[in-house]
């Protein structure tokens, strides 16, 4: 064990998000970065990104040291870029001061438009941002109007772009505002809403995962009281089910009863606390939504309760591959007693033929300050196939 966290720190430390790949003698080179005869400066973008970090038999991190980092990488690891049809269409641009925005903005991922979230600022784009957009080069597309980019509230956009913005005053009125963008790109209205508490992160995180995947829309709340663009949004949709994401510390019933005077359904799904809360939402079912993930087989992701511009950076690993549920940890050093309980649960196992069995696979977002390596490893042992019975 303490060779395998050496073997990980060596790793990281050789191919953070600053940096390039693993430097162990023959380990295999990052995804994503190409041959030096072929090198192209899409693999220069993700190798200069650090994506992926490091990856273990089970995990695969994504260790940028801040959101931006990490939003490049997740994009260039779901849109490797090395041809036109690896590209999407568009992306979406997020204000770094504006997390319920970015977390809201994350139903942009979901099919048909497919645009993965990227950190701007009111005064220009980081250097992973710019770096990223260059390799991704969207082109827009019938699906997203025609726009290469999508900037929500005061977030900036690169000069020249078609930009379709989305902005108002106030995270609710702004998430309001993409769930009206993401009618008229959809050309549908959602099967259902999800309303998240706008003065608790954590617990609002995990919706950014199952908006990208469902494609519900993401709004706003108060803990005692319904804003009015959240009740105006609500009003435009009445037939469609409400599911309120988080314990009546974070929205009180009083909300709930007002959300239920204005739609037909309203359901709440939650967790005392931020670890608690995402495993609620990973493990409920409700006719069609809800992950509903309690049996191995299944992709995850996994990032830090405190960083909430993570949950809509690492939003598109949702909606792509393994297509997995967020799920959160509380520190840096030690795994959540219940998220180890919860991987446990949906550990995978096989009889007597493990090529046949089904697997669990975890991204883990961050850099070592974030999750550090021995808890990486610890969720490599959880999603470890394991062999069930004596047969051979």
């Amino acid at each position: 064990m303490v060779v395998a966290v050496i073997f990980i720190v060596a790793a990281i430390l050789g191919g953070s998000g600053s940096g390039g790949g693993s430097s162990i003698p023959g380990a295999p080179a990052p995804a994503g970065e190409a041959p030096a005869a072929t090198e192209a400066p899409v693999a220069e973008a993700a190798a200069k990104l650090g994506y992926p970090a490091f990856a273990t038999k089970n995990t695969t991190r994504v260790g940028g040291g801040d959101p931006a980092s990490n939003a490049a990488g997740v994009a260039l690891a779901t849109f490797p870029s090395a041809a036109p049809r690896q590209r999407p269409a568009a992306v979406t641009l997020v204000d770094a001061d504006e997390w319920q925005s970015a977390i809201a903005a994350a139903v942009l991922m979901a099919e048909p438009v497919g645009a993965p979230v990227l950190i701007s600022g009111p005064d220009g784009l980081p250097e992973p941002t710019s770096e990223a957009l260059d390799a991704l080069d969207p082109q827009g597309s019938d699906a997203t109007g025609g726009a290469q980019v999508f900037a929500v509230g005061a977030a900036a956009a690169p000069e020249g772009s078609k930009t379709t913005r989305a902005e108002a005053a106030g995270p609710a009125a702004t998430a309001a505002a993409i769930a009206e963008l993401r009618d008229t790109l959809f050309g549908a209205p959602p099967e259902h809403v999800v309303i998240a508490p706008a003065g608790r992160p954590g617990i609002a995180m995990p919706a950014a995962a199952w908006a990208a995947r469902s494609g519900d829309p993401v709004l706003f709340t108060g803990r005692d009281k319904l804003p009015p663009a959240t009740a105006a949004a609500l009003r435009r949709r009445p037939d469609t089910p409400a599911y309120v994401l988080g314990p009546p510390a974070a929205i009180s019933p009083s909300v709930v009863r007002q959300i239920a005077k204005i739609v037909d359904s309203v359901r709440r799904v939650s967790g005392e606390g931020p670890v608690a809360n995402a495993i609620a939402l990973a493990r409920y079912a409700d006719g069609g939504f809800g992950w509903d993930i309690n049996d191995p087989g299944h992709g995850f992701v996994v990032a830090r309760d405190d960083s909430p511009l993570d949950a809509a950076a690492a939003a598109p690993l949702s909606a792509s591959g393994a297509w997995g549920p967020l799920l959160l940890t509380d520190s840096a050093g030690t795994l959540a007693a219940a998220l180890r309980g919860y991987l446990l649960d949906v550990k995978p196992g096989y009889t007597t033929d493990p090529t046949r069995a089904f697997y669990n696979h975890v991204w883990v977002i961050g850099d070592q300050e974030a999750i550090d390596v021995s808890q990486q490893a610890e969720i490599d042992s959880l999603a470890e196939l394991a062999k069930i019975g004596g047969g051979r």
